[in-house]
């Protein structure tokens, strides 16, 4: 997926967000990686997707910084909030009429954990509607074709979220399924490392593998070579999140995509409303 010009602003955002965090009260250093940014928007490239641009710019901005987690504290938050929620969210799912699907809805609903929207979405008010709105056909589906590998790459997205997707993870290996559960390589954003991963237990459910990805989202070209080989050898591909939607749709085909919809450009791509739980797949 390409950028758009609806993207610059929310990069912005992202940015002052960010570096507000991490330089309390440093004007003149908000200032110049403000202006960085802006002066970047001016030679990009808009046909590169938005984390791969995105993940640049932050790149960039440790020449100000230094090499810091810039969204730590939002991480942190997160998956202690997911820690204390996670005994009660999983009785749920598994007193609910299909666990697998309420599973997967609770994996979506987890998605509003981004660095770039927290505070305009209530993810924990959405727990009362688990599986709203997912395509069931393509479900099955997705299901069948797991089951019939017996395998399942994930492609994780946000802290926080990687909790709730222990769920996901947990059921499918009570089936017998191999789920091997990629994060980032870098601190990008407040998306999941392997910090994260071990903090919520992750590690103890399945296979986690990093991607080697400095960018929030699954950017081939910023992939180690020895994942891109796991990527490509996958029989079955689960992308969590908008960040991996947006580096995969239109490049990779047969991958199933799991995210909320949280943009307007992300909602015209697609063809549903911002807020939508979406399960799908590009063919």
């Amino acid at each position: 997926m390409r950028t758009h010009l609806e993207c610059l602003p929310c990069f912005l955002k992202m940015a002052l967000t960010g570096i507000r965090a991490v330089c309390p009260g440093q004007e003149e250093i908000h200032e110049k990686v403000i202006k960085h940014w802006a002066a970047g928007f001016a030679n990009a490239d808009l046909s590169e997707s938005p984390p791969s641009l995105a993940g640049r710019l932050f790149r960039e901005t440790s020449e100000y910084v230094g090499e810091v987690d810039i969204f730590k504290y939002q991480k942190e938050a997160s998956n202690k909030r997911v820690l204390e929620l996670l005994p009660e969210v999983k009785a749920r799912v598994l007193g609910s009429e299909v666990p697998l699907l309420a599973s997967m809805g609770v994996s979506i609903i987890g998605n509003y954990m981004d660095c770039a929207v927290m505070g305009e979405y209530d993810w924990e008010g959405e727990l009362d509607h688990m599986e709203h709105g997912l395509d069931l056909d393509v479900f099955n589906k997705f299901l069948d074709e797991v089951r019939t590998h017996k395998s399942l790459l994930v492609l994780g997205d946000n802290a926080g979220e990687i909790g709730l997707d222990t769920i996901l993870a947990g059921l499918l290996r009570d089936e017998g399924i191999a789920v091997t559960y990629a994060v980032r390589g870098k601190n990008i954003l407040n998306d999941a490392t392997v910090v994260d991963a071990e903090i919520v237990g992750m590690t103890d459910v399945c296979e986690v593998v990093t991607s080697g990805v400095d960018t929030p989202g699954t950017v081939l070209n910023r992939c180690s070579d020895e994942f891109r080989k796991r990527l490509e050898n996958s029989p079955v591909v689960l992308s969590k999140g908008q960040g991996n939607f947006e580096s995969l749709w239109g490049v990779m085909p047969d991958v199933y995509y799991a995210f909320k919809v949280k943009c307007p450009v992300v909602a015209d791509v697609t063809g549903v409303p911002v807020k939508t739980s979406l399960f799908c797949q590009e063919k």
